[in-house]
């Protein structure tokens, strides 16, 4: 790596999409050495923020300065299939070379392709050993490698290049809980200057600092994901308390300029009693009307003024309160009793190899966590339960009414509105109640017409989750698969409000812990070697 300080800095930073929408407007950031957390809300600009520093995309004004070289893991990651994994880690060229001179050919060219970089394996090899791909071939394709393991392929590569700065966008998506600790530790180990993206509070809880991105500015925080929750907490508390005192004193000035005027009007009326009564000169009289009535006016423009000013105060306070409505919904028809029969698996083979031997019952409102590797069969095995897959044998039986929401969030028509998506599940339903309900999963007024193709990541799941919940009849079972893949913090603790509302029983595939630990798991399946078993809670976690 390079000696000098390595930094990012942003100065008067402009963006906007080819339709206007506009992203940044003059935006001052820089990024020093330590890993920093970028969070906000979806929406927010975090991505397009990596992706101008990566070079992915130029700004419309402004600059981005950098010291040292940037490796820049985007949040879709698609390698070639056909690449051998050696080809997709970089060091193809040198690798071969180097097996060139070991094999007695001298060529310069081969010497001048190797460089310095004699210990290219050994690297290479230590390098995916550090990530958990030891067991991968530098001679095997991509194509043979899971969607996890391609991810963390294209770490390696960043990781070999040894950038001063390394930029991560989501990077434990699709990742399982194995693969997570193995970034996770790439990440404590990072020397230099890293920005991450990420929803996942375990990842960001290994950071040195946070940067809030919100309204196109960024705020700074000291210390990892749950210090800055502490510090948000406090902020908030000292806002919400800056309203209390803002709306008390605008009450005050509000009652100050009545009496005025009250007080103005007596004092209008006794002096026309004095002019009518004519007790002094009319001269003198006109003398004292004109002067009352230009202390009477700076009298009420006093304490219109004290009005406004606490108006402003109040607006002020009120700005520095976030806005994180929760979804707070009632659903009381997809309550069920203790002891139903929910759902049946028998002596179920999945296609793809997975099965489930003998018999299992998922019983009343239980909330079952599925965890597994990746490809251990997870989603094929809640798509056979929801019908969307033939098993190979044995029987998937649901006894309510059940939906499924499934990654893609396909469940939604991009060329219907919110209402509209909504209405297909629940075609019985009036206008008014949809609109009704829809409001209670965030989506008022002229929000509840947008088309679900315009909506953003973070509003498109929520659409999708309203449309399942909403659906008639109403949802006694709901599986998720994945469901906090791309979402920011602000919508998973949205979907944990609308779980903790959910009266139903509940089946969650998911690699992140923290959020299955918050929707009170009551029994954990570990999806392993094709085999479906229990596990008790102290068996869950990341494997040495």
């Amino acid at each position: 790596m390079s000696t000098f300080p390595t930094s990012i800095t942003c100065t008067s930073l402009s963006f906007a999409w080819p339709d206007g929408t506009a992203v940044f407007d003059d935006l001052q950031v820089a990024f020093g050495p330590g890993r920093t957390g970028l969070v906000g809300v979806n929406g927010s600009g975090k991505s397009t923020l990596l992706k101008l520093i990566a070079g992915e995309l130029t700004p419309a004004d402004g600059t981005v300065r950098l010291a040292g070289e940037v490796g820049y893991l985007p949040q879709s990651v698609t390698l070639d299939t056909g690449l051998r994994v050696d080809e997709a880690l970089g060091v193809a060229a040198t690798r071969a070379a180097l097996h060139a001179i070991e094999a007695g050919d001298a060529t310069e060219e081969h010497f001048d392709v190797v460089g310095d970089d004699w210990d290219v394996e050994e690297r290479t090899l230590a390098t995916l050993g550090e990530l958990g791909l030891g067991h991968i071939d530098l001679d095997r394709t991509v194509g043979e490698v899971s969607g996890g393991e391609s991810v963390l392929l294209r770490l390696a590569a960043l990781l070999l290049l040894r950038p001063d700065v390394l930029l991560l966008d989501e990077p434990t998506n699709n990742l399982d809980l194995y693969a997570r600790r193995r970034l996770y530790a790439a990440v404590e180990a990072w020397s230099g200057v890293m920005v991450v993206v990420s929803h996942d509070r375990e990842l960001l809880d290994l950071v040195d600092q946070i940067a809030d991105l919100r309204s196109g500015e960024v705020t700074w925080y000291g210390g990892n994901f749950s210090a800055y929750e502490e510090a948000l907490a406090v902020e908030q508390d000292a806002a919400e308390r800056m309203v209390r005192v803002a709306e008390s004193d605008m009450k005050k000035q509000k009652r100050e300029l009545v009496d005025a005027q009250v007080t103005l009007a007596r004092r209008k009326r006794y002096g026309q009693k004095m002019f009518d009564q004519k007790r002094e000169p009319r001269a003198v009289m006109r003398v004292r009307k004109r002067t009352a009535q230009v202390s009477a006016g700076k009298y009420r423009i006093l304490h219109e003024e004290k009005l406004a000013d606490a108006k402003e105060r109040l607006d002020d306070a009120v700005d520095a309160v976030r806005d994180d409505d929760e979804i707070r919904i009632d659903l009381p028809y997809t309550a069920v009793p203790p002891g139903r029969n929910v759902l049946t698996l028998l002596d179920l083979e999945l296609k793809y190899g997975a099965r489930v031997d003998g018999g299992f019952d998922l019983r009343g409102p239980e909330r079952i966590a599925l965890i597994g590797r990746n490809g251990a069969g997870k989603t094929t095995l809640l798509r056979t339960i929801s019908g969307e897959l033939d098993a190979v044998s044995g029987e998937a039986r649901a006894h309510v009414p059940m939906r499924f929401l499934p990654q893609r969030l396909d469940v939604l028509d991009d060329e219907l509105s919110v209402v509209a998506n909504v209405a297909r599940f629940a075609p019985a339903a009036t206008n008014n109640r949809i609109r009704a309900r829809l409001a209670r999963f965030l989506f008022k007024g002229a929000k509840a017409d947008q088309l679900a193709a315009t909506l953003s990541g973070g509003e498109r799941f929520r659409a999708a989750l309203a449309a399942l919940m909403l659906a008639e009849p109403a949802p006694q079972l709901l599986m998720l698969d994945e469901p906090t893949n791309n979402l920011d913090m602000a919508s998973v603790r949205q979907l944990t409000s609308a779980l903790e509302s959910y009266e139903g029983a509940l089946i969650v595939a998911s690699h992140d812990m923290p959020f299955l630990e918050s929707l009170g798991i009551t029994r954990t399946l570990l999806l392993e070697g094709g085999e479906l078993k229990e596990i008790g809670r102290e068996a869950v976690g990341y494997p040495s």
